[in-house]
């Protein structure tokens, strides 16, 4: 994979990292002429000399998204997750990857707490940056005035579960087992290869938890793009505190005096802005170059002109959630206070201790895809859903918001929500084969997923790495999950 960070039946090529055939004859001819040196002698060795010098001095751009990908996933896993970080370029980034991606090395710096990878060792450096409560970055040109007082963001990595590991969830970490769904998170066709973390939800307790080898319940993990729907709780904090308003247009003064002034805040949180943004994987894509070649994430997506006018299109875009928050962190006047609202508004009030919410190197949160935590703080998210916004009696999103969050849109023909959540995953849409009608799903790329069922008060998390092109499908285990029910 390089970088993708959506749900997986909505991209094609996902998990190719797809050097262009010009990149991969390239490589070649250096292999090719290395053979040929044996018989022209210095003439030929000075090819591999020249292609050298090139990729050292103008590294194509593709070369430099694999770097900044692995930098980064590497920088996080460390600093946040606590992992190996060789064992995570193998597992994570060279083993799902193009088999050119075997030639990255990264080094680490933990007084720095830097992270830099160079392919062939030499060529296109990608650094990743980690500071304490906002993970890991892409750094190009150092480190922004925004991180200048990491203090800014309280909290930060590899923070011990919330509460008392005798109390019970959600206060504390202790399940109440189930044995008969345990034995379904159990059960490794269920599960999948390369789950790493599995947690079911039920009546409000904990009843099943399972996790993969080097795993347990304190590993932050990410969530891609299930990240999405946390950036729509965000927008909806904002719009209970009167400070946004979903029907606002005129959003972003670039927009202003073209058609992208009519583009409303609804529109962002249903993928139907109209903004012309290529979610491609694979190659140097709209997408790929946001995550991790721009600094600025937010500031790419905005300049992107219209595909179609707003309103009338869906078109699952990265680009868009990252211009949500961009959006509500202008709702503050105090950059600082935008930096710590998700811990001190959300992710404290629901225990959530783990969870970190990753910004970009301009100080805005990638609500698009980075945010890590543990599989019984995601959980605590998806209970905070199922309870309609409101945790131990107080409401944080306005009264119906995640009613208005699953409402079907008609832009995208009834698979997505009005707030960056799924209506059908894996092929099934709700109220369809066994799936109760209010089901709704949040889901990110390599097998990351969060079913939730109001009526039945359950949610299943899973988490994983799982590419799909191993055909895993999670609703058989969501579909088993629901047949055991009392």
């Amino acid at each position: 994979m390089l970088g993708a960070c959506a749900a997986n039946q909505a991209l094609p090529a996902e998990g190719a990292f797809a050097f262009p055939a010009i990149l991969i004859s390239s490589w070649g001819t250096g292999v090719i002429m290395r053979g040929l040196s044996k018989k022209f002698g210095a003439l030929a060795v000075a090819a591999p000399a020249a292609a050298a010098g090139w990729l050292t001095l103008y590294p194509p751009e593709l070369l430099k998204v694999g770097d900044g990908y692995a930098a980064k996933i590497v920088c996080s896993n460390v600093f946040l997750a606590g992992r190996d970080p060789q064992e995570v370029l193998a597992v994570d980034v060279q083993a799902p990857g193009h088999p050119l991606l075997k030639f990255v090395s990264v080094s680490v710096d933990h007084e720095e707490q830097r992270v830099t990878a160079r392919i062939f060792g030499f060529a296109a450096p990608g650094r990743a940056v980690h500071r304490p409560g906002l993970g890991c970055m892409n750094s190009g040109n150092g480190v922004a005035q925004a991180f200048a007082n990491p203090a800014a963001a309280s909290g930060g990595a590899m923070e011990a579960a919330a509460g008392d590991p005798e109390a019970g969830w959600p206060a504390g970490s202790r399940a109440e087992i189930d044995p008969t769904i345990q034995a379904l998170v159990e059960d490794p066709e269920l599960a999948g290869t390369g789950m790493r973390a599995i947690a079911v939800i039920r009546d409000g307790r904990l009843v099943a938890e399972s996790y993969g080898p080097g795993f347990d319940r304190d590993t932050p993990l990410l969530g891609w793009s299930m990240t999405k729907t946390v950036t729509a709780a965000l927008v909806g904090m904002r719009i209970a505190e009167r400070r946004m308003n979903a029907e606002e247009d005129r959003l972003l003064p670039e927009w202003n005096g073209d058609g992208r002034a009519a583009i409303k805040l609804a529109d962002l949180l249903a993928m139907q802005s109209g903004l012309a943004f290529n979610e491609e994987y694979g190659d140097v894509t709209d997408v790929t170059r946001m995550l991790f070649l721009e600094s600025d994430m937010a500031g790419f997506a905005a300049s992107k002109p219209l595909g179609a006018a707003a309103g009338t299109k869906f078109s699952y875009s990265s680009g868009t959630s990252n211009i949500l928050s961009r959006l509500w962190m202008r709702s503050f006047d105090d950059p600082a206070a935008a930096l710590a609202y998700p811990r001190e508004a959300l992710f404290e009030p629901l225990g959530m201790k783990s969870a970190v919410m990753e910004a970009d190197e301009s100080g805005t949160f990638v609500g698009s895809s980075y945010m890590y935590a543990t599989a019984q703080d995601w959980a605590r998210f998806a209970q905070f859903l199922l309870d309609d916004g409101r945790w131990r009696g107080r409401a944080l999103l306005p009264e119906g918001y995640v009613d208005f969050m699953r409402n079907p849109t008609a832009a995208s023909g009834g698979d997505y929500g009005s707030g960056q959540v799924w209506l059908t995953a894996n092929g099934i849409r709700a109220g369809t084969g066994g799936f109760p009608a209010d089901s709704f799903w949040m889901l990110g790329h390599d097998g990351q997923a969060i079913m939730l069922v109001p009526s039945l008060r359950l949610a299943v998390i899973r988490l994983g790495l799982t590419p799909w092109r191993d055909g895993y499908n999670v609703q058989a285990l969501n579909a088993k999950v629901i047949d055991a029910l009392d």
